[in-house]
């Protein structure tokens, strides 16, 4: 049903993705579908790496150990934006075009009230695009 699932990843709180990864790798495992894990990253140095080139090579480094602990092949794609956190949405959407995805499967929050303000990114990855797209709700 499905060959190549894409999971967005801030490496920066990808323990607080392990259940996005987790549903990823189950899915992949089942449909013997290939788990693309996306980032998006600042053109400016940042907490995690100096460069996206670096940032490209630790997400790479990531992909690659889910892909050992899962037995599945796997593949990374870093997206460039001037401001991550605003072009979230868009870089999302190019990257499931850009991929072939045909299945995204992320994290979400809990709601809050800001939400009807700012929406929350997989409401617009969902309404924009036209693969299937699976929310997994994080818990504090």
């Amino acid at each position: 049903m499905f060959k190549k699932i894409m999971v967005p990843v801030d490496l920066a709180h990808a323990a607080l993705l392990q259940s996005s990864i987790d549903l990823a790798a189950d899915l992949a495992k089942r449909y013997q579908a290939e788990t693309c894990y996306v980032s998006v990253t600042a053109n400016t140095p940042g907490a995690l790496a100096r460069t996206p080139e670096e940032y490209a090579h630790k997400l790479a480094d990531f992909a690659k150990a889910q892909g050992k602990l899962h037995g599945q092949e796997v593949s990374s794609r870093v997206v460039t934006a001037p401001d991550p956190i605003a072009d979230m949405d868009d870089a999302i959407i190019q990257a499931i075009h850009d991929t072939g995805a045909d299945l995204v499967i992320m994290s979400t929050h809990l709601p809050k009230r800001l939400d009807v303000v700012v929406p929350s990114n997989g409401g617009k990855v969902a309404t924009h695009t036209d693969v299937s797209v699976f929310l997994v709700r994080h818990r504090d």
